[in-house]
């Protein structure tokens, strides 16, 4: 591809790809036609044992009920309909576990597995509206227990197995969980960590403060010798694996809680964020088919995200398998036992369909494309982008390097309050813009406002806003559990006279109308009166060719409110010349967005603090920019990061 044509503005898909793609722009037109109709018409692509009459009763407002009379089953939907479809021989999950390891798990397995976990979870005597906790790492037996728990009416909270004791009893004591599922330990990097000795110290955390617990149910995968409590762990090997594969599902409300996912607060408080079922699977199904234009039988899909998060339960489990996807699932690092390994797993299952985040995308950009190069990726016939806005540059060398300059790339908008995607080109549809989300999906309504709530003009340079969403839609949160006032005062207040949900992320509208997400607003610095969003900043800076990646802060300033504190990763090739480089960087932000966007301070570090699932902690480089002391690491991948970063300022 030449120089040119690899900074075009815009990306239309192929004649060919268009030709036989799952979704036309039709779909806009039927949305916008009959919103009730449209919806209606993707809840019925699921299997109802009970019909609806009604498609949405917003008479509660802001609480949904879609679907609300109909009843269905989460699991037979995910799980049973494929087989009984004659389509049991399919390979479900391709898994993959860090060692090398590697199960291919059929369609008709998945079923006797779930069935076995359906059938041992009644004989605990757990019932429908019970909460169940899994705190596990990417192990099969993960999917099986949040499928078996949908089978069952039971609402399972997926606690990340990153999180610390004290986070899991936080989130353990909120739902009042009677049983947690773990593993003993888990790999990471070629070494066991232990997981199931932190459940005991989350659970003996508070000395003889009673918890909910019941049982710890255990799975054996890395051997490692774990405490144990008589009478209340189990062996998964067991229990659950000598139990029945024989199990008749039977259906819930479509407004039975599926699942409780905790998201960070501002307060510190997690929020408990409720999802139910019959909408919830309505749109992920619906998004899954046509944002990734998934061809059930002949794509190989593979979503790079951890189950302990939202992408997870809703790409890696609940949209895919109901679309009846093949998927790989990955349990490891990208970089164990060094930096091919994801390469060769697309390589070995000939992944077709890739879904990762833009945070990764700049990790392998940071590695060189001679990575990636080393390995036949011409499988790869669609990228998908999801957790953060990617940056244009991020999105050019992903299309051309990953995706041979031909695969088209969704960069999906959508948050764990959403449930699924809710802003995303459509690919064979779409032509895409580096860096822009594009716009709302059919049958969703979305709108850039500013603090009145009037629309922002496309295309005025001042015209950045704030996202709203202003129509309910399938797969939004029901509410914080266990507290509502919460929930309307987090999402609703803001706009509460217009009746909006507020994403609190900040968007603005290009020339065209079409939509660029500009990053949480509290993201949004404020310099000298002008809103600088941080995404745009890092944009700028990893358009350098020697930086990798880049975080940038709004650190407290007397003289402009905020200054603008950088911190950058430089690729492999770059050499560090100091002020010569800092001066040079400078420069490219002023010129690329504005003198006023122009970095007080840019610092060169080794590394940047990472969470496990890849989100940089801005909320710490603050910390560090303002001279403060560090506030809470424990979410971090390496703490020690810090001394590093410490060292530059020096």
């Amino acid at each position: 591809m030449t120089e040119t044509a690899d900074h075009r503005d815009s990306y239309p898909p192929s004649a060919e790809f268009a030709a036989a793609a799952n979704a036309d722009a039709a779909l806009y037109e039927q949305a916008s036609a009959d919103r009730d109709a449209f919806w209606a018409e993707q809840a019925s692509r699921l299997h109802w044992h009970q019909p609806w009459s009604q498609v949405l009763d917003w008479s509660d407002a802001p609480v949904a009920k879609w679907f609300a009379d109909g009843k269905l089953n989460v699991a037979y939907n995910c799980v049973d309909r494929h087989v009984l479809d004659g389509h049991g021989d399919q390979v479900a999950i391709h898994w993959e576990g860090e060692p090398g390891d590697s199960r291919a798990i059929t369609y008709r397995e998945l079923l006797a597995e779930v069935s076995r976990a359906a059938n041992y979870f009644t004989e605990l005597g757990l019932e429908a509206g019970d909460r169940v906790a899994i705190y596990m790492p990417m192990v099969p037996e993960a999917i099986v227990s949040m499928l078996a728990c949908a089978r069952l009416g039971l609402t399972h909270s997926v606690v990340f197995a990153g999180f610390s004791p004290t986070a899991l009893r936080q989130r353990v004591d909120d739902a009042s969980a009677r049983l947690i599922i773990t593993t003993d330990g888990q790999w990471r990097r070629g070494k066991s960590a232990p997981l199931k000795e932190a459940v005991d110290e989350a659970l003996f955390a508070n000395g003889d403060v009673p918890h909910s617990v019941e049982h710890v149910l255990v799975v054996r995968r890395t051997e490692i010798e774990v405490p144990w409590t008589d009478e209340r762990d189990l062996w998964w090997h067991e229990t659950v694996a000598q139990a029945s594969p024989e199990h008749e599902a039977q259906p819930f409300d479509a407004e039975h809680p599926l699942f409780i996912l905790y998201t960070s607060g501002t307060t510190g408080k997690p929020k408990g964020i409720l999802h139910t079922s019959g909408g919830y699977l309505t749109q992920t199904s619906y998004t899954h088919h046509n944002v990734f234009d998934h061809k059930a039988g002949q794509d190989v899909y593979w979503c790079t995200a951890d189950i302990g998060w939202v992408t997870g339960h809703s790409y890696i489990v609940y949209g895919p398998l109901s679309n009846r996807a093949t998927q790989v699932v990955y349990e490891g690092t990208p970089n164990f036992p060094d930096e091919h390994r994801h390469w060769q797993i697309v390589e070995k299952y000939g992944v077709s369909i890739y879904y990762t985040a833009p945070t990764l995308v700049r990790t392998f950009m940071k590695w060189g494309r001679e990575i990636p190069a080393a390995h036949d990726l011409s499988s790869l016939r669609l990228l998908g982008s999801v957790g953060e806005p990617i940056n244009p540059e991020a999105w050019r060398w992903y299309r051309d390097v990953i995706g041979a300059g031909t695969a088209p790339i969704v960069d999906t908008w959508w948050q764990t309050e959403t449930g699924s995607i809710m802003i995303s080109p459509l690919p064979g549809v779409t032509a895409t813009k580096p860096g822009a989300a594009m716009a709302a999906l059919p049958g969703i309504s979305a709108l850039v406002v500013d603090e009145e709530g009037k629309p922002v003009q496309r295309g005025e340079t001042e015209a950045n806003g704030y996202l709203v969403l202003d129509q309910p839609w399938p797969s939004m949160l029901r509410g914080i559990w266990g507290d509502m006032e919460r929930y309307r005062a987090t999402y609703w207040e803001r706009y509460a006279e217009q009746g909006w949900y507020f994403a609190g992320d900040g968007a603005k509208l290009d020339a065209d109308g079409d939509l660029w997400v500009l990053g949480r607003v509290d993201d949004v610095m404020n310099v000298s009166g002008h809103r600088i969003s941080t995404a745009e900043v890092e944009s700028a800076l990893v358009g350098h060719s020697g930086v990798a990646e880049a975080a940038v802060v709004g650190a407290s300033d007397e003289t402009t409110g905020q200054g603008i504190v950088a911190f950058v990763i430089l690729t492999a090739e770059a050499k560090d010349t100091g002020a010569a480089l800092v001066a040079e960087l400078k420069a490219e932000v002023s010129r690329e967005i504005s003198p006023i966007a122009r970095p007080r301070e840019i610092h060169v570090v080794p590394e940047l603090p990472k969470t496990r699932s890849g989100k940089i902690m801005r909320r710490l480089l603050r910390d560090v920019a303002e001279g403060r002391e560090l506030g809470d690491t424990s979410t971090l991948v390496d703490p020690n990061v810090f001394e590093a970063i410490r060292a530059t300022k020096a």
